[in-house]
């Protein structure tokens, strides 16, 4: 699942990648609606809203002295085929901008059908083709707390598949921010949103709602290097 691309300077980079009304509990027994807890959340809803419906963000993190952004616009494609397949597509279109400067741009789209979700793939600007085997069904609803694996994604260079590049695994996780909003965060195994050097990890994190709806969200790069590991978080403005 490929969903942005961002250009980051000092050696870091990002360029590639699930409804219903929650429950809640009155704690405190008081009834004002502060006191009450949501722990249900719909994160199929939340999932669709981030991958596959139109929306636009933009990232912003500083590497170093530099400021490092990325203007992030989701274009729902409709019907496509993809490895032979009639799926969906959404497209994925980054501006990469370092203090200002646009630096580069990445094309993505990812395939995915509905009913349950799952996602089948992705290919993009580069040429590269990818191939995603969803392990688990995404539930509707999770509580605070849950985890789960999301998916194995093999990444080829082109759609021929001679010339396998590499793979990684994503989960995803549920935690509690407010009373009323959560983090959905998506863990990747490897750095494929690096475009020069995959080693690391990244996360990508949604605030969100009990009814899906996306708040706010941040990025984590984790890469080693000498000194420990370097990390770089971009926030949405």
């Amino acid at each position: 699942m490929k969903t942005l691309g961002l250009g980051i300077a000092a050696g870091l980079g990002l360029s590639a990648c699930a409804s219903g009304i929650s429950g809640g509990t009155t704690v405190n027994n008081q009834n004002n609606d502060i006191d009450k807890v949501v722990t249900q959340y719909t994160i199929e809803t939340a999932m669709l809203n981030i991958y596959t419906k139109q929306r636009s963000e933009k990232l912003v993190a500083i590497v170093g002295n530099q400021s490092v952004s990325a203007d992030i616009q989701i274009t729902p494609k409709g019907s496509i085929q993809f490895n032979n397949k009639a799926v969906q597509g959404a497209e994925v279109n980054t501006i990469n901008k370092v203090n200002n400067r646009i630096t580069d741009q990445s094309v993505a789209i990812n395939y995915f059908t509905l009913n349950p979700l799952v996602f089948h793939g992705f290919t993009d600007s580069t040429g590269k083709y990818s191939l995603s085997n969803q392990t688990t069904i995404i539930p509707k609803m999770a509580t605070v707390g849950d985890s789960s694996k999301l998916m194995t994604e093999t990444v080829y260079a082109d759609s021929s598949m001679h010339k396998k590049i590499g793979s990684y695994e994503q989960d995803w996780s549920l935690a509690r921010d407010t009373n009323n909003t959560a983090w959905l965060c998506i863990e990747n195994s490897k750095n494929l949103l690096l475009s020069s050097d995959p080693i690391g990890t990244s996360s990508e994190c949604y605030k969100i709602n009990a009814k899906g709806d996306i708040l706010a969200s941040k990025v984590t790069l984790r890469q080693p290097s000498t000194n420990g590991t370097k990390t770089v978080t971009f926030v949405s403005q």
